[in-house]
Formats: structure tokens, C-alpha cells, sequence
């Protein structure tokens, strides 16, 4: 692992209120986001609203560029998934589309031979997508999320200790609703691309928070003399090279599908580098501050102030 950093001895923790503030403020957006969406007033994809899916077979090989094109001209939005089998693309509706549900399997190929003359438009299928069936997926897509972070802080705290569990979650929760927050912002449309990244950042943020977490409970069994303030941070500072340069190579992955993986992934790639790097910020300055609040309180409570957490399982 490439060393990017020497030797620091920066002071994170004593950084927590600042950093508290401006995650209570993504946190409060992200919240707004999600309420949206339970509410169905958020930009929400077929999958969630419901729509019609048609599956088109051309005679020739089209760019999906220029379909998108024909279909914008005729002032049809939708979403496009390519075939790679035989010249066929999907085309999903919206329920809240201006094209007429039982038209759609006219009127979108009508669009499309207008506006990409010379070519011959089939309809092989077409699929409606119910409202129930969004708000069914809508549901377990919410407690799919509320699984994970139960796992999480069950896992945490079984290899670590329960405060430990409880900043991983705090964390991971902390960089999901960042996530929402972007797309409530600039209304980004919500769909099952974007719950792919919220799962997959989700792990993502959880596997840095570990080797922080992992540094910070070596240094407990050590026994290193000071506060559990200067041993965080001091844990923190020790793997910083190793976390920023993990961050970055991801970052530059993700970027790439950003700028140069095309329309269709385009907002799943935005979530990916949002995640990436809200999750390196949550790792070392939403976490660990949470871990050492919490063992100061347990500490206060039993009477013993300045006490760190128990001692991790090996």
C-alpha cells in the first residue's frame, strides 16, 4: 500500500463539533428525502410508481443517444435498457408520463420512427407495472435498509463492543441519508440503480469504519498511556494514509462510470461517488467521535470518568 502520508498528528476528535453540525445538517436533508419518498412525493422511478414497460425490436442497430433524442423531441421521458440480443431495447414509462398508459404501445414507436427515419419499430411485449407492486418495493426496499444496519450493529458489537456497534451504524445511517440528501436536492429520480448504491456504499463505509475501529482496539490492548481522546486519535491517524488512498482509487472508479459509463448509469454512479467520499468523511469523523462520546457517558454513568471502552474480543 502506496504510504501517500508520513507521520501525522492531527487532531480529529477535538474537531467533533464542528463536523457534528454539518452531519446533523446532511442527516436533517436526507431525513426530508426519505420522507418524500415513503410519501411517494419524491422523484420516484417505474419501480417504485408503477408505468408500462415496452420491449421494441429494431431492424437495424440504434444508439441509445438517438433514441433518447426521438423520444425527448416528442416530449415522452423515459427510461431506456438495452437488449444486447437482437436489436431490442426497453422502454419504461412512468404512471406519471404524459403518454396514456393504453397508447403507449402506438405512440411510442410512432415517436421513434419519426424521429429516426429509415428505421422499422416493433413492439414484441409490453408489461404493466402496477402501483401496489411500487409501493411493495418501495416498503422492502426501507426494511431491507433497516436489516442491514441491524446486522451491522449485531456484527460490530459481537467483534468489537456495543458502542463500537452502535458508531458503526451511526456512520453507516449517517452516509445513506447523504446520499438521499443529494438526490432530494436536485431531484434525482429514486429508483432500484440507487438502492443498489445505498446497499453498496452501505458495506463500503462499513469495511473503512472496521480498520479504524480495528487500529483503535489494538491500541486499547496496549495499554498506550493517555486519554481515550488521544488514543482515538491517535488510531485514526495511523491508518489515515491507508484510508485516503482506498477512498481515492474508489473514487476514481466511480468518477469514471460517472463522467464516461453514459445516461443510464449516470445517477447510480453519482450515488457511488457521493457515498465514497461522504463515507471516508463518517469513517473518522462521525464514527470514532460516537465510540468515545459513548464510553465517556458509560464511564460517567459507573462513575469512573476518563474510562475507555471494555476490552474487544481478539
Amino acid at each position: 500500500m502506496i504510504e501517500l502520508l508520513g507521520k501525522t498528528n492531527i487532531d480529529f476528535i477535538g474537531m467533533r463539533k464542528i463536523t457534528f453540525v454539518i452531519s446533523i445538517i446532511i442527516t436533517v436533508i436526507g431525513i426530508l428525502g426519505v420522507v418524500s419518498m415513503i410519501r411517494g412525493t419524491a422523484n420516484m422511478g417505474i419501480d417504485f410508481t408503477g408505468g408500462t414497460s415496452l420491449q421494441l425490436r429494431f431492424d437495424k442497430p440504434v444508439e441509445m443517444a438517438a433514441v433518447r433524442k426521438a423520444l425527448h423531441s416528442a416530449g415522452i421521458e423515459a427510461e431506456l435498457q438495452e437488449v444486447k440480443e437482437g436489436n431490442k431495447l426497453l422502454v419504461k414509462l412512468a404512471r406519471k408520463s404524459q403518454v396514456t398508459v393504453g397508447k403507449a404501445a402506438e405512440t411510442v414507436p410512432a415517436a421513434l420512427q419519426k424521429g429516426l427515419p429509415g428505421t422499422s419499430v416493433t413492439v414484441e411485449s409490453t408489461t404493466e407495472i402496477g402501483p401496489a407492486v411500487g409501493d411493495k418495493l418501495r416498503k422492502d426496499t426501507l426494511i431491507a435498509v433497516a436489516i442491514s444496519m441491524l446486522g451491522i450493529i449485531v456484527y460490530i458489537a459481537w467483534r468489537f463492543d456495543f458502542n463500537f456497534g452502535v458508531g458503526a451504524v451511526v456512520a453507516t445511517l449517517h452516509d445513506i441519508m447523504a446520499m438521499f440528501a443529494v438526490f432530494y436536492l436536485f431531484d434525482k429520480e429514486i429508483n432500484l440503480l440507487f438502492v443498489t448504491a445505498v446497499l453498496t456504499i452501505a458495506g463500503y463505509s462499513l469495511t473503512d469504519t472496521v480498520v479504524i475501529f480495528d487500529r483503535i482496539r489494538e491500541n486499547l490492548h496496549k495499554d498506550l498511556k493517555g486519554a481515550l481522546h488521544t488514543i482515538i486519535n491517535r488510531s485514526v491517524n495511523e491508518v489515515l494514509s491507508r484510508s485516503i488512498v482506498t477512498s481515492i482509487t474508489t473514487f476514481l472508479s466511480a468518477s469514471a462510470l460517472l463522467f464516461f459509463g453514459g445516461e443510464m448509469i449516470h445517477d447510480f454512479a453519482l450515488a457511488l461517488v457521493v457515498g465514497v467520499v461522504v463515507g471516508a468523511y463518517s469513517s473518522v469523523f462521525v464514527a470514532s467521535p460516537v465510540i468515545m462520546l459513548l464510553a465517556e457517558r458509560t464511564a460517567n454513568k459507573a462513575g469512573s470518568a476518563g474510562a475507555g471502552p471494555a476490552p474487544a474480543k481478539a
